[in-house]
């Protein structure tokens, strides 16, 4: 997968500057650590090529930043944020298991729309890289979509990025004709080349349909466009409920609220395994995740008192 992913990472706007960290003296206690994690982990990737380790030490600086009340408004600290998603990302690729990327990134960044450009722009090509770009059709709608992000300078990079990797390989003309008209960021010379290759491209895919017919391989790109992203939510959110129960298992002693986070995450691996992809479960897997958050900021208040043991 390495040599495979070369392309791929070289192509990130500025990803090979977050190997290079740098402290502030500002940080906080917390951002600074994260940032010794951050600089441990490009060590591990680039020199050691010790990628599981590099994952790990990602993880544990975006944890702490997480649970970093200081952090909440530092720009410092979204920028390690970012970067340590950067390296963890390349060290899931370069262990192939690029389909863990997703759902690892929206650990940190819950709504899609809150994902940092080169991120985004990351897991774009890393996802067309391995031919599966249906899986960022949903993250990229919802990023393009928010009124926030159109006023970033690479947005038409992504724009463009979101037309030529994800919707027309998917065959969705339409939505990309639609997108380049509409988007105000596009340069005159930019729409008028966006328009050409949406035209060849959909020339090329008409042609090849009724040349070499393949009614399997339709209804399979129909399939994977319809149901890879909600399958993807569902992935996402089992993740997060399987790390979140993790971490607290030890943190409290209360024994009914152990059996009713237990419980929920029990009932969402039932949804799961019965009906993983169908539209009709994703509201009750929703309501799940409210329940384990309720329990959760119910355990961790201020008023809380865990009982007294007899």
């Amino acid at each position: 997968m390495r040599n495979d992913l070369s392309v791929a990472f070289a192509g990130v706007s500025g990803a090979g500057s977050v190997l290079r960290s740098s402290e502030p003296a500002s940080l906080s206690p917390v951002a600074s650590q994260a940032a010794s994690f951050l600089e441990e982990a490009a060590d591990l990737l680039v020199v050691h090529l010790d990628f599981a380790a590099a994952v790990d030490r990602c993880e544990k600086g975006c944890e702490s930043l997480l649970n970093d009340p200081e952090s909440e408004d530092s720009g410092s600290s979204e920028e390690l944020r970012c970067s340590l998603c950067i390296v963890g990302i390349q060290a899931l690729a370069e262990m192939n298991r690029w389909r863990e990327v997703l759902p690892w990134v929206l650990q940190y960044y819950q709504d899609p729309a809150c994902l940092p450009p080169k991120v985004l722009e990351l897991c774009i090509l890393l996802h067309s890289k391995v031919k599966e770009p249906h899986v960022m059709l949903d993250v990229g709608c919802d990023w393009l979509h928010a009124s926030a992000n159109q006023h970033l300078p690479t947005y038409s990079l992504l724009v463009q990025l979101h037309i030529f990797h994800v919707l027309l390989p998917l065959g969705h003309f339409e939505e990309a004709q639609e997108l380049v008209e509409g988007c105000k960021a596009l340069s005159k010379e930019q729409r008028l080349e966006a328009r050409g290759i949406i035209k060849e491209k959909r020339h090329q895919w008409l042609q090849q349909a009724k040349e070499h017919p393949d009614p399997e391989k339709k209804a399979e790109m129909a399939w994977k466009t319809q149901l890879g992203s909600m399958s993807q939510k569902v992935l996402t959110v089992l993740v997060q409920l399987g790390r979140a129960l993790g971490s607290l298992a030890g943190q409290f002693s209360s024994i009914p609220y152990k059996k009713t986070l237990l419980a929920i995450f029990m009932l969402f691996l039932i949804v799961v395994k019965l009906d993983p992809a169908s539209p009709t479960s994703l509201p009750f897997l929703y309501r799940l995740i409210q329940l384990f958050h309720q329990v959760r900021s119910a355990v961790f208040s201020t008023n809380y008192r865990p009982p007294v043991q007899g």
